[in-house]
Formats: C-alpha cells, structure tokens, sequence
C-alpha cells in the first residue's frame, strides 16, 4: 500500500479530533485527521518532548504501533460522528488490537517531527476489521504493519 502524502487542509484537529477517540491524554497519539474516505483513513501527530513514547530524543516502537492503532480509532469514531449529525457528542466506538503481522520498523522519528500515517480496511471479516498501516515522517515511510482490530459491541 503506497500512498501519496496530503498536504490540504484537515479535517478536524486538536479537540475534535480527541473526542472521536476512546484514548485520553496521556495515550493520544494522533491530533490531526487529514483524509478520509470508504477505505483509507490518513492521521496526523507531532511528536512532543513529553511524550510517554519518546525516550532519548526518538519516538519510539510503541507509540509507533499505537499512532497506527488510534489512526483506525479516529477512522471509526470520525465514521460514527457523521452518521450522527444531530448534534449530539458521540462516544467513540472502543477497540482491541487482536494481532499484529508484518510488523516493519525502519526509523524511529525524533521529537519535533510530523508524523502523517494511513491506515487502509483491507477486509472485514465477523467485525474484525483488518487493515495495514503505515506511518511517514519527513516524507518516509518509518513503520508499517497489518492488524486485526475487534470493536466491542455496545
């Protein structure tokens, strides 16, 4: 999966974009939504000094794992909030990483950098959704996996 880097304006940003998914601070890794369509979501995040995930100057693997997970949370609740334009404040969807294949970590980026990540449905099989991720930093792809998400019903 290829994608081409967006540069428009986003979607939704800062607070809008954390109330369309479950995790809270300190866990968010994702603060921006720049695309999304029938089968591809693309997410933005800057990396801060602070950050849980960053040790030593460097974002490292599992917030890489987890800004790919979030970015499939923002699809879903960003899905769920369009579908209920009635005003109301949308409680986003919860999820559960239910396997990781073809995990690739090629870079880890440093504190200060943007990173911009797609995360594509490749199928959804008895509501387990699987989809492959990939995260770009300076116009690089850094780390790419697939994952198995399951929805918990409500």
């Amino acid at each position: 999966m290829e994608t081409e880097l967006i540069n428009s304006n986003p979607i939704l940003k800062g607070e809008q974009v954390s109330k369309l998914i479950p995790q809270k601070p300190p866990i968010e890794m994702v603060d921006t939504l720049w695309y999304n369509d029938e089968t591809k979501t693309v997410s933005g995040f800057k990396i801060a000094s602070n950050n849980i995930f960053v040790e030593n100057g460097f974002f490292t693997e599992p917030g890489l794992i987890e800004n790919i997970a979030q970015t499939a949370a923002l699809r879903v609740g960003y899905i769920v909030s369009e579908k209920n334009k009635n005003g109301e404040d949308v409680k986003p969807p919860i999820g559960f990483i239910g396997g990781i294949k073809k995990l690739s970590i090629d870079a880890l980026p440093e504190v200060g950098e943007v990173l911009q990540t797609t995360v594509e449905v490749v199928n959804v099989v008895f509501g387990v959704s699987i989809i492959e991720g990939k995260v770009f930093s300076k116009e690089k792809c850094v780390a790419s996996c697939e994952m198995k998400i399951f929805l918990k019903e409500e």
